[in-house]
C-alpha cells in the first residue's frame, strides 16, 4: 500500500515546458487505433511532464479518510473539503462513530460543502454499511466497493487506486472533458469512458495518468474558455481554438492554485 498523503504539497509556479502551437486545430482523419494509442500516450507523456507533481488532491491518511472526503467533494472543490475534514476526520476516526454520530452536529460540519444533508445521509449510512458487512474496514475490491451507500465506479477508483495502490481511471467531469477534447473517445457515460480509455494505456498508468488529466483540466484545459495557446499538447489536440490561441491572452488563463 502506498503512503497516504496527509496534505497536499505547496504548489509553486507551474514547470515551463516547451510549447509547439500549430496554426489551426489539427486533424486526424482516418486515425487507426494504433494511430490513437501513441497519440494518447505522447500526449500524456507531455503532461507527465508539465505536470511532475500530479497527486491526489484530498488530504487523507487512511482508506476511510479518503472514501468520505471523495464522497463530500461532488459539488464543490477539493481546497473546501481539506478545510472541512480535519474537524470531521478528528471527530469521528472511524465507521462505528459515522455510524453511530449525532446528525446534527454532522450536518453543522458538512454544511460548507453544500449538499449537507444528502452528505450527512451518505457518509452515516456508509459507516453503518461498513460495520455490519466489512466489520469496519473498507474493502479494497472495486465491486464491494460500489455495494457502498454513496460510493459509485469514480469514488471507488479514487480509493482504490490512491488508498490501496490498485490502478484505476477516475472519470469525473474534468476527465471526461478533456478525452473527449483530445478526440481518444466520443462517448459520454462515464463507465464506457473509463473502459476506452484504458485501453490506450498500460494499467500501471491508469491512476497517475487521472490526476495529470484532473491537473490539466483545473489549470489549463477549463470547461468554458480552455488555454489552448499555452496548452503543451496542442499540436496533438484536435480541440485546439476552443479557447485563446494568442500566448499571452491564454497565460492569463493558467491556474495555480494558492
Amino acid at each position: 500500500m502506498p503512503s497516504p498523503r496527509v496534505a497536499a504539497p505547496v504548489p509553486g509556479p507551474l514547470p515551463t515546458v516547451p510549447l509547439k502551437l500549430p496554426r489551426k486545430a489539427p486533424v486526424f482523419v482516418d486515425e487507426t487505433h494504433t494511430q490513437l494509442v501513441r497519440r494518447a500516450r505522447k500526449m500524456h507523456k507531455v503532461l507527465t511532464e508539465t505536470y511532475p507533481d500530479a497527486h491526489c488532491e484530498l488530504d487523507f491518511t487512511t482508506p476511510l479518510e479518503l472514501l468520505v472526503a471523495t464522497i463530500l467533494s461532488a459539488q464543490t472543490t477539493d481546497v473546501l473539503v481539506n478545510k472541512v475534514t480535519p474537524g470531521l476526520f478528528g471527530k469521528y476516526p472511524n465507521a462505528e462513530a459515522y455510524a453511530e454520530a449525532d446528525r446534527a452536529e454532522m450536518e453543522a460540519i458538512l454544511k460548507p460543502t453544500g449538499f449537507f444533508r444528502a452528505k450527512t445521509n451518505s457518509v452515516m449510512k456508509l459507516g453503518q454499511a461498513l460495520v455490519d458487512d466489512y466489520d469496519g474496514v473498507v474493502p479494497n475490491k472495486l465491486s464491494e466497493l460500489v455495494k457502498l451507500p454513496g460510493t459509485g465506479r469514480k469514488t471507488a477508483n479514487v480509493v482504490l487506486g490512491n488508498a490501496f495502490g490498485i490502478p484505476g481511471i477516475t472519470v469525473d467531469t474534468h476527465v471526461g472533458r478533456l478525452v473527449r477534447r483530445f478526440g481518444w473517445t466520443t462517448e459520454q457515460d462515464p463507465v464506457k469512458v473509463e473502459h476506452i480509455v484504458g485501453e490506450l494505456f498500460p494499467k500501471k498508468d491508469w491512476t497517475m495518468l487521472s490526476h495529470r488529466l484532473i491537473f490539466h483540466g483545473r489549470r489549463r484545459c477549463h470547461a468554458k474558455k480552455p488555454a489552448c495557446g499555452a496548452c503543451p499538447v496542442a499540436q496533438w489536440c484536435p480541440s485546439y481554438g476552443t479557447g485563446p490561441t494568442n500566448p499571452e491572452a491564454a497565460a492569463k488563463l493558467v491556474k495555480v492554485p494558492a
